[in-house]
């Protein structure tokens, strides 16, 4: 009789240690900077580009010329037409994508690694020599202006729009959408867009990101005869200017008649990375709003059931380091968001400025903090599992004129931040004086009863 033999069960080895990726740092002979990181295994390999090209550069009156010009990158070369381009990309099976924000435009290549010379002589040649057809530009505006009515329509969106317009003078950049209006738009051709591109694109000021697995390849040789090749004049670094925001207490109602639910939108300005209160403003934050058993949550969807969930987040809008000519000048925007049923919204408010309240009376728990600290740091190496979100971070530090090991210490700062500095930093974070409250719904059902919020002054605008 035949019998069955049972092997012992595996037992779990002790954790590996883990830290954020340290990258290689080196120049071109064009004067591109490079940061690489090779990882074994990551056999798609990400690569961005970071170039100079602010929104605040954007000549007067063109604002979304810098999207149309991200966007016209991948729309033909000094080499192929459009059709082409994209058929070569298809033949590497790589991707290529680009976009445009307040620090300037970023285009992002995925390809597999066996791919990536070949690759990279694609992305090199967009940025050396973007063909910009008359034909192509007319059809990214119209496709452009289609997308704007879209937006518009959406609740988040126009939330979004509403509050950059509170908070920001109409001088500032900032203010305006960052993709532009119907009236700027519309005016945007050919000949726009390769001014811009000539003015702003160039590898003196661009830094390019590289992750992956290098293995077989040579990756000096490659990048010597794609990105080294490319060429341009020195520039000297563009000057940012401050970055001013109104932060008076104050509602606006963008008035949607009819409307079942009420986007919320509630934000000022804030600290960016380079402050050393980021990782505590980061750490309160993610106790107040960040996941589904933060405080917000529990007492909005949990306890009272007005919405699906709310979300309290810091999101960085440009960053300066300390040591650059014009000094530190950047921002975050930090704001609270959700929805809620039309007939909630003045019960949600009244609910979530009670807690903000009781955060700055009581302060956050020693278990919060814990919960916090475990889920942000504990789930870093699986944030980070793929080339790309590696590249992002790298791109993202560049940007905002970071060392490169910030991330790796603001995961052992976090660890290190106690509840009472946590709490600290979400209340000077969420002031209950200082914040500009949008609210997309319906005017005529919440606009008066908010009043008696005493949260700040009202003014309806329309939708």
């Amino acid at each position: 009789m035949a019998t069955m033999e049972f092997h012992p069960q595996p037992r779990g080895g002790a954790p590996k240690p883990w830290a954020f990726p340290a990258p290689g740092r080196s120049q071109l002979s064009n004067g591109l900077t490079l940061l690489t990181s090779h990882r074994p295994g990551q056999q798609v390999v990400a690569v961005e580009v970071n170039l100079v090209a602010p929104l605040d550069a954007e000549p007067e009156s063109l604002d979304g010329v810098a999207t149309i010009m991200a966007r016209a990158l991948s729309e033909g070369t000094d080499k192929h037409d459009a059709e082409e381009f994209a058929a070569e990309l298809e033949r590497c099976g790589a991707t290529l994508d680009a976009h445009a924000d307040h620090p300037g435009v970023r285009v992002s290549l995925e390809v597999p690694a066996s791919r990536l010379p070949r690759a990279l002589g694609l992305l090199a040649d967009a940025l050396r020599a973007p063909a910009f057809p008359e034909s192509e530009i007319e059809r990214l505006v119209r496709n452009r202006l289609d997308e704007i009515p879209h937006e518009l329509a959406n609740p988040a969106r126009r939330a979004a729009m509403a509050l950059s317009r509170e908070l920001f003078p109409a001088t500032s950049r900032m203010s305006r959408p960052r993709q532009g209006t119907e009236e700027t738009v519309a005016r945007i051709d050919a000949a726009a867009v390769r001014a811009f591109y000539d003015a702003h694109v160039r590898p003196a000021t661009a830094t390019a990101v590289i992750v992956g697995d290098f293995t077989g390849v040579n990756l000096d040789a490659a990048l010597a005869d794609t990105l080294g090749a490319w060429t341009g004049s020195a520039a000297e670094p563009r000057k940012a200017a401050p970055i001013t925001a109104d932060d008076t207490g104050r509602v606006v109602v963008v008035d949607r008649p009819g409307a079942v639910q009420t986007q919320l939108l509630i934000g000022r300005i804030g600290s960016d990375r380079h402050d050393r209160v980021w990782p505590a403003q980061v750490l309160g934050t993610y106790c107040l709003g960040g996941t589904l058993t933060s405080r917000l949550d529990r007492v909005l969807r949990e306890e009272k059931g007005y919405t699906y969930g709310v979300r309290a987040f810091g999101q960085v809008l440009r960053s300066t380091a300390p040591t650059s000519p014009e000094g530190a000048t950047g921002a975050a925007l930090l704001a609270i968001s959700g929805s809620v049923d039309t007939a909630s919204t003045v019960p949600a408010l009244q609910d979530l400025w009670q807690v903000l309240r009781t955060l700055a009376a009581e302060g956050l728990t020693d278990e919060e903090r814990d919960v916090a600290v475990q889920n942000l740091v504990g789930v870093a190496p699986l944030k980070y599992e793929t080339a790309a979100a590696v590249a992002g971070t790298l791109a993202d530090q560049v940007e905002q004129q970071l060392p490169d090991d910030f991330q790796a210490q603001l995961y052992a700062r976090l660890a290190e931040t106690g509840t009472v500095e946590a709490t600290a930093a979400a209340v000077s974070a969420f002031p209950v004086d200082r914040l500009v409250t949008v609210l997309v719904g319906d005017a005529a059902q919440i606009a008066e009863p908010i009043k008696a919020l005493g949260i700040g002054e009202v003014t309806v605008v329309s939708g």
